[in-house]
């Protein structure tokens, strides 16, 4: 942190981000008449107090979980449990809610600051079986805070802006030289250790999800059985060799500040790509531009749908078990959620508004040839839209 500028390596101006976090997640709790939020999910205590869970497995992560109370009438969170040290936060000293000892605890905290209000009042966006068991007051009767979260941060002010553009870029920076290690004889785990021991030297410590390096069948019935009838994706089972001619489907994310990037390309394994191969990517491409042409506030997701079919001869271009594209921030994705199985009218009901971000990741597929997926990173702006991140190539597919 610059003492100076109050500015952190990246330029973002670390406090100005949380108290405009807290300001519209207050203002968001009063439009729709909570007096309180209680958070147990790791990515909305950050949000709501700048507590960052260090990056471990997913038991270590519960172990050690803090929990955040916002008033919407106080101007500073609590953080019960946790490192409060550099957060204006009001420090609870707590344990755990995972275990009965830790819930009992939190259930005094929460009588203390929480005791004046009924529990209607009161949000909560996650219970553990502890908190269940110990009755938890003033909880019991609760809301749920999810709605409240959804709304607060579905639309990114410009540090949020800053930070996933940080991260989008760290990451394809860092796959830039992974790209080029790739090669026959190569694994899974050495494309994977390039990635992260590179990222850390790029000042990001944090994977949120474990670095995707899949070699893809060139046809369904070649891959694992799924529900949908579709390809498989992703498993990231094993630690494979790659061989010449692999189509190898990549996703990895960081994070800058507790805000997700999100990378995807297609890569060929030893060669350049066949003319099928490159046909794949050319309607990939198609499927791109004619959503990225409709995009603009106002439109809505069902919009982006249907100009995506319509660029790939009607067909969905996309996994049906995933979406053609997905929002991104505090989580790797989250709303907007565009093309899922919520269907039409829950895509036509949604309008996008600036700030939003949208992951666009099509998928365009030919049974017997494979398939071509990568990801776009862009952010509604009040006319249209802008990439988040750097303009990493398609190597070794060519932009025609």
């Amino acid at each position: 942190m610059d003492p100076a500028t109050g500015t952190d390596a990246h330029g973002i101006d670390v406090g100005r981000l949380r108290a405009e976090r807290l300001q519209r997640l207050r203002g968001t709790m009063a439009a729709q008449g909570i007096a309180a939020l209680v958070l147990t999910h790791a990515p909305h205590v950050g949000y709501a107090t700048g507590h960052r869970v260090p990056a471990s497995d997913g038991s270590v992560a519960n172990f050690q979980r803090p929990v955040a109370i916002v008033r919407a009438d106080e101007d500073r969170p609590h953080l019960v449990g946790g490192e409060p040290d550099g957060l204006d936060v009001v420090a609870h000293p707590g344990s755990t809610p995972d275990h009965d000892e830790g819930a009992r605890a939190l259930a005094s905290v929460l009588e203390e600051v929480l005791g004046d209000l009924s529990p209607g009042q009161v949000a909560v966006d996650g219970w553990t079986g502890p908190m269940l068991r110990s009755g938890t007051p003033p909880l019991a009767g609760s809301a749920d805070a999810r709605p409240v979260l959804g709304a607060a941060t579905i639309s990114k002010t410009a540090d949020e802006l800053a930070c996933i553009s940080a991260a989008q870029r760290i990451n394809e920076e860092a796959m830039l030289d992974v790209g080029t290690e790739l090669a026959p004889g190569t694994r899974r785990s050495d494309l994977a250790a390039t990635f992260l021991r590179r990222t850390r030297e790029l000042g990001v410590d944090t994977s949120m999800i474990d670095p995707i390096f899949q070699p893809m069948p060139r046809a369904i019935s070649d891959g694992p059985r799924t529900t949908t009838g579709d390809v498989a994706f992703p498993t990231g089972l094993g630690d494979p060799a790659y061989r010449e001619g692999d189509l190898v489907w990549v996703d990895s994310g960081i994070t800058v500040n507790g805000y997700a990037s999100d990378f995807g390309r297609t890569w060929v394994c030893g060669r350049d790509p066949s003319a099928a191969e490159q046909e794949l990517f050319d309607r990939w491409r198609a499927v791109i531009d004619a959503v990225l042409d409709a995009l603009r506030p106002g439109v809505t997701s069902g919009d982006l749908c249907r100009a995506a079919a319509a660029a790939n001869g009607g067909e969905r271009p996309w996994l049906p078990h995933f979406y053609l594209a997905h929002g991104i921030g505090i989580e790797s994705a989250e709303m907007p959620l565009i093309g899922t199985d919520l269907g039409e009218a829950f895509d036509d009901a949604f309008v996008l508004a600036p700030g939003m971000v949208v992951v666009l990741e099509p998928v365009v597929w030919m049974d017997g040839v494979g398939g071509y997926r990568a990801e776009e990173v862009v952010a509604v702006t009040d006319d249209g839209w802008r990439a988040l991140g750097g303009e990493h190539p398609y190597d070794p597919f060519v932009v025609r």
